[in-house]
């Protein structure tokens, strides 16, 4: 059985002194960092942009709770669907053991929604009051004509990004095409209103002052991944060997002779850092993959004319001078469960019936019509779940002589819902026994294939 690696939860002192100091990040520039603003602009393009896709004559994503319709492109889902839905969670969560075991906290580090709303929070820092050292002699200095300026730009920035985010949110649940006028114009309903203050608020909270916070405290995800993590897990490391002794050195000179390694110590892997730790410590709880580090020390190495990757992706065994395994019994098992939930899931969906038959039977035993036969009555439920309206035929079978003695037919219009009362009745002859199990059969007109049928009781009296 592999082994997991041991995660650290340290004081580097080289960085922030307590955990909960405020962390100055300081801008520079990588192909990770490209990787990074990539992951975040589909992550952007799909949250802010399908939003407003348009599918037939209704939105193409959206959770209509009024309806209690949920649309997803061509697909409508009701409540009783949900069931059906609901291992997309445990699919996302054996997707995100499976990534971790491959390439350690990726996920975190390119394109969590948190991790991308903070990076784009301290960009508007950046902006308004600039860089790491401008901002921490703005955060010393007293209160003054500028520095409010400055919080007043900063500010605003955050509130619209937190703005522009929850109005989008709750156009996934209301009709974004009525309500951004409805916003602009006030005529919006309390409940909505509500709700886009309230997730303007907690993204202006969570993204601005919470930040790192979340991911150190709140996300339980960063405390059980070295569960998952193996020696063979791609993970960000510093390479000790190579890296030690720390010291300063002037550019071209011999370190070597002196005793040092390729490490400068010149602190830049703790100050891009966006939850400030030195990832020269060893790998820690709080490291979330984003490879900042990697591109400051990147960056250090090719000025000092040192070959790139003191700190990179590796994994533990690489590191030791042995060989990386990718595939391993651990990332078979998680990527064969993936698999199969994500076939079988599929394979679900695919073939839910798109129409279904519930059957409500009249609290009444029986009663007896005028041709003396015994008659039961009934209420026929169809939900038409498909994007197209649907004609159908009702029979009835089950007991000799079994007939329908009012009319079984209609139609239902495309995610509606109709009620048929339908009245059964049968000769007295024909009961076996009291209660006696029928069969309603409803077919499709536009699509024979189409068929349901459901089972329901018949009652009488034997004679």
């Amino acid at each position: 059985m592999s082994q997991n690696i041991p995660l650290r939860n340290i004081d580097t002192g080289s960085g922030r002194s307590q955990i909960m100091d405020k962390i100055h990040t300081r801008s520079f520039k990588g192909s990770f960092r490209q990787l990074r603003i990539l992951g975040g602009v589909i992550l952007f393009t799909l949250y802010f942009g399908t939003a407003w896709l348009s599918w037939g004559d209704r939105q193409a994503v959206l959770w209509d709770l009024s309806d209690k319709q949920f649309h997803i492109f061509g697909s409508t889902f009701w409540p009783q669907d949900l069931v059906v839905l609901s291992p997309i969670l445990i699919i996302c969560a054996f997707g995100l053991f499976f990534l971790t075991v491959l390439a350690g906290r990726v996920w975190c580090g390119y394109t969590c929604p948190q991790s991308v709303w903070m990076w784009i929070f301290m960009w508007a820092e950046k902006v308004s009051e600039g860089d790491r050292n401008q901002r921490i002699k703005l955060d010393q200095a007293p209160m003054s004509s500028a520095k409010f300026l400055k919080r007043v730009q900063k500010h605003s920035l955050w509130l619209m990004i937190s703005l522009v985010t929850a109005v989008t949110f709750v156009g996934y649940f209301t009709p974004i095409r009525e309500l951004v006028p409805n916003l602009v114009t006030m005529d919006i309903g309390s409940m909505a209103l509500f709700w886009v203050f309230f997730f303007t608020a907690a993204t202006y909270i969570n993204a601005g002052w919470l930040r790192e916070k979340v991911c150190l405290h709140m996300c339980p995800y960063g405390r059980f991944q070295s569960s998952m993590l193996d020696r063979d897990s791609l993970v960000i490391t510093y390479d000790a060997a190579r890296g030690e002794s720390r010291g300063a050195r002037k550019r071209g000179a011999d370190h070597r002779s002196e005793g040092l390694g390729d490490c400068i110590d010149c602190q830049m892997c703790v100050q891009v850092c966006p939850t400030g730790i030195d990832i020269r410590d060893g790998l820690q709880m709080e490291c979330i993959g984003c490879a900042a580090c990697i591109d400051a020390c990147d960056s250090v190495m090719d000025r000092m004319g040192y070959d790139l990757g003191l700190i990179r992706y590796t994994s533990e065994r690489e590191l030791e001078g042995g060989g990386r395994r990718i595939l391993r019994p651990r990332m078979i098992g998680y990527g064969v469960a993936l698999l199969t939930m994500v076939a079988a899931l599929s394979l679900t969906i695919l073939s839910r019936p798109l129409v279904t038959l519930d059957i409500a039977k009249d609290r009444g035993l029986f009663r007896y019509n005028a041709e003396g036969q015994i008659e039961n009555s009934y209420v026929l439920k169809v939900l038409n779940k498909s994007q197209q309206s649907q004609s159908y035929n009702v029979s009835v079978s089950g007991l000799d002589g079994l007939q329908l003695s009012s009319t079984a037919t209609g139609s239902v219009g495309s995610g509606e819902r109709v009620e048929l009362p339908v009245s059964v009745s049968v000769a007295p002859e024909s009961l076996k026994t009291e209660a006696n199990t029928i069969r309603f059969h409803l077919q499709s007109v536009e699509d024979p294939a189409l068929k349901l049928v459901e089972n329901s009781k018949f009652t009488g009296a034997i004679q």
